[in-house]
């Protein structure tokens, strides 16, 4: 007899199926003596469509809202229906006699292969793998500890609840809103709080009023002292008369110091990163989406086996993973990182710190390190090789020392009023070993004093020569998001949060706030392919469809608290403290409050993006709008759905200002326009790029540097050798 195992994805599969000895390769499985591994590709079931419930569905119409099922349905996707049959035939073969749950480790991972083997009505005993790393060693060890799946029931229940609620909610509000403003509108739980964010920051940005503020700055014997404000604390004041009033008070040409305060300090590395952290900094230094860090990461987890399962929202590691550390710096102390994984390898035994191993802040999955596995870096991709560059060096970084450093505070007077200087000496450079440039240098400057280098200064000491000066400034109004601050404000809402209840942003701040690590990159693609909000250059604003859809939507969509409340309510269902049938009937009568109050509103929609172009399939105007990386025309009526591209932009480089350019027109005569306003036709560009040597691609260059490892090299000299007596 056999045992089945359920992967998520086929490169999972196979790597289990090489562990478990399984080398008979089938359609759809990889077969052994004692295991036969399948996969899924991603879910191959879903909740069933409304129009499976009743056909009259298929139309959207008003009179049908809400669409509520007595008991939810699910089906086989259609893209994937090949795969569904080949593992529903292998459940049901009869040398199986058990089968292991081997997705991924989380709440949708369980909700893959449960609902899988709901739909095939699977009767026999179930076991679960659950693992953070795909390399060999973890797999062998997963193995090893198989627990009952029942363990994980109630995992599955909040799963389930989750998805039929998004269901009830989001595709109930969505077809109400299509139907009564007949445009293309769409919301949930969601993306709309998190389209509400954008609107209300650019709303203080447009209702910022700027105010002027004052410093003054002393400067002698090379040391610059800023004045500071004794009651508040603050180096600036917005008081110009008082600034003044200070100014010709303190017209003398020295200032006495009267105190030089030395501190030893200490300052810790980063923590380790997850996913959401991860995005941010991706997209801060290079520019990567969401969506591009977590496909690159889940290429470096998957295909090169380097790194640990990226979906996670967790910065620490657990007590189990300790022991590991020394084969992971082993497993990366190669080309760059050799020198400063060998000084980590030196001071044996590696002990993990409190710091960054802590069992209580790991639910699923620990922070994103290393595995055991050794990199050939040769195999990946630039973007790749960048973010793995990352998450070495902020691992390394926590297992170092602190950095030491001797803080100095200068403390002088002139006329009774005080002005101050900082500066630091670092003793031992500890983590910023690994962090070379200032570039990696990842302590963020205080806000206030700026450091300096001081001179040798004794107190008592009177420094001559003295230059003063007022100083003036605004204040700023706060940046439009971009993907990395979004990023930061779907973890972190309780700022945009209208009730100020503690529970709702304790539970907010637990949870991960608006969508999980894994969803959140979907969602910002949502609302972009949705032409809700638009790219101006790396700013993130909303479009007018946006923010009409802001008016018209229900208030109770658009706030965080939404999604607080239904975590506390996941949660709960999660740990056996509430019953999943409880739950659904509040969002039963949830979804009725919210369609009533979307029938009754009064609201207009108008497209006021309207050309004068003619569909090509239906006769109607097209709508002008913007996409993330391009400009379209898309047809106004929702049943055509006819789409054209006019321009995207490229990751061609315009030859005079260095910048990505945008290719107007079709593939064939397409013409590249730079911002700069250079322009250059198709044809004229491959030209040119061929002459600069840049027709070879990236397979190219990996069949010949694999053909090197074959051919001996130095072949004559070789030969000449030989013949020598």
């Amino acid at each position: 007899m056999k045992t089945l195992v359920i992967a998520e994805k086929p490169s999972v599969g196979r790597d289990i199926a090489r562990v478990l000895n399984c080398t008979k390769k089938q359609n759809g499985c990889i077969e052994g003596n004692r295991y036969v591994v399948t996969w899924g590709l991603g879910h191959l079931v879903t909740l069933a469509a409304p129009e499976n419930y009743d056909k009259k569905y298929k139309v959207w119409k008003m009179e049908d809202i809400p669409i509520m099922p007595n008991k939810f349905e699910i089906e086989v996707i259609k893209q994937t229906a090949k795969q569904y049959g080949v593992v529903k035939q292998l459940i049901h073969r009869k040398d199986i006699e058990n089968i292991v749950i081997a997705t991924d480790a989380g709440r949708e991972g369980e909700l893959v292969a449960r609902w899988i083997l709901e739909k095939a009505k699977n009767q026999k005993p179930c076991k679960r793998l659950w693992i953070s790393s795909v390399t060999d060693k973890a797999i062998k060890e997963g193995f090893s500890k198989l627990k009952s799946a029942k363990e994980y029931e109630n995992l599955y229940y909040a799963a389930v609840a989750r998805a039929e609620a998004d269901w009830l909610v989001g595709l109930n509000a969505t077809r109400a809103l299509t139907c009564k403003y007949n445009a293309q509108l769409s919301c949930g739980r969601v993306q709309t709080p998190t389209l509400s964010m954008i609107a209300k920051r650019e709303n203080e940005i447009k209702n910022f009023k700027p105010e002027t503020y004052y410093g003054i700055t002393v400067q002698s014997n090379g040391i610059v002292f800023t004045w500071r404000d004794e009651k508040s604390g603050s180096y600036r004041s917005f008081s110009k008369e008082r600034m003044e009033e200070i100014l010709n008070k303190i017209k003398e040409d020295s200032i006495n110091i009267i105190k030089v305060d030395k501190k030893d300090k200490k300052s810790y590395a980063p923590l380790l990163y997850d996913l959401t952290e991860l995005q941010r900094e991706a997209n801060k230094r290079f520019g990567y989406s969401a969506k591009e860090t977590l496909n690159i990461l889940q290429r470096l987890y998957e295909n090169h086996k380097v790194l640990t399962y990226p979906r996670t929202d967790s910065r620490y590691i657990t007590t189990d993973i300790v022991e590991t550390l020394e084969e992971r710096i082993r497993a990366c102390a190669i080309g760059p990182y050799k020198k400063m994984a060998g000084n980590l390898l030196k001071s044996r035994p590696i002990e993990g710190k409190k710091a960054f191993v802590n069992n209580s802040k790991v639910s699923d999955h620990h922070a994103i390190i290393p595995t055991e596995q050794y990199p050939e870096f040769i195999h990946m991709t630039n973007e790749e090789k960048k973010l793995y560059d990352l998450v070495v060096k902020r691992f390394l970084a926590v297992l170092y020392p602190p950095c030491e450093y001797v803080e100095t505070v200068l403390i002088g007077v002139i006329c009774g009023e005080k002005f101050y200087a900082k500066g630091n000496v670092i003793i031992k450079n500890g983590w910023k070993e690994v962090y070379h440039s200032i570039e990696d240098d990842e302590i963020e400057e205080p806000k206030g004093l700026k450091e300096q280098k001081l001179p040798l200064v004794e107190e008592g000491q009177t420094l001559k020569e003295v230059k003063v000066k007022l100083s003036e400034g605004q204040t700023k109004p706060p940046a439009k998001f971009n993907e990395a601050t979004l990023l930061s404000a779907m973890e972190n809402p309780i700022k945009y949060m209208e009730c100020k209840d503690q529970q709702m942003a304790k539970t907010l701040g637990e949870t991960g706030g608006l969508g999980t690590v894994a969803t959140r990159a979907d969602i910002i693609d949502k609302l972009f392919s949705s032409f809700f909000i638009e790219k101006k250059g790396e700013e993130i604003s909303v479009t007018s469809k946006g923010k009409q859809l802001l008016d018209l939507v229900p208030e109770d969509l658009k706030k965080p608290e939404l999604t607080a409340k239904w975590e506390m309510n996941f949660s709960q269902i999660a740990k056996g403290q509430l019953k999943s049938s409880i739950f659904m009937n509040e969002i039963r009568t949830y979804t009725l409050n919210i369609i009533e109050q979307i029938k009754f509103a009064e609201g207009i929609f108008r497209h006021d993006n309207l050309t004068n172009k003619i569909c090509p399939q239906c006769g109607k105007r097209l709508l002008k709008v913007n996409g993330k990386n391009s400009k379209m025309l898309v047809c106004q009526d929702r049943n055509c759905g006819y789409r054209e591209t006019i321009s995207r932009i490229t990751n061609a480089r315009c030859p005079v200002c260095h910048k990505k350019m945008e290719m107007v027109g079709n593939k064939d005569e397409g013409l590249f326009v730079c911002v700069c306003g250079h322009k250059e036709r198709l044809s004229k560009f491959q030209e040119r790029r061929k002459k600069e040597g840049a027709g070879v691609s990236k397979k190219d260059v990996k069949r010949y540097l694999n053909k090197q490892k074959d051919e001996p090299i130095n072949n004559a000299f070789a030969d000449a050798l030989k013949r020598m007596k």
